[in-house]
């Protein structure tokens, strides 16, 4: 499928690993809305780029509407 190369799961997954290393045992807080905060921008760049900045077309790429995804280019001062 993808010549040995790693899912984009397992690369999640081995990072969360390697972070979770980097705490000597303690708690992480609010780790969900770091994890979404830290993805979601490159997430919206890497879409806009691939669909030539087309916010209907990115908006279906990511399957939502392009109300939300202005908003949320908005938000991360993309727009």
């Amino acid at each position: 499928m993808n010549g040995g190369a790693s899912t984009l799961r397992e690369q999640v997954a081995g990072l969360l690993d390697d972070y979770f290393a980097t705490l000597d045992g303690e708690l992480p807080c609010d780790l969900y809305e770091v994890v979404i905060g830290e993805v979601e921008r490159p997430l919206l760049e890497g879409v806009m780029r691939y669909v030539g900045n087309n916010q209907s077309q990115a908006a279906e790429v990511l399957g939502m509407s392009r109300g939300t995804l202005r908003k949320k280019l908005k938000t991360h001062g993309i727009l």
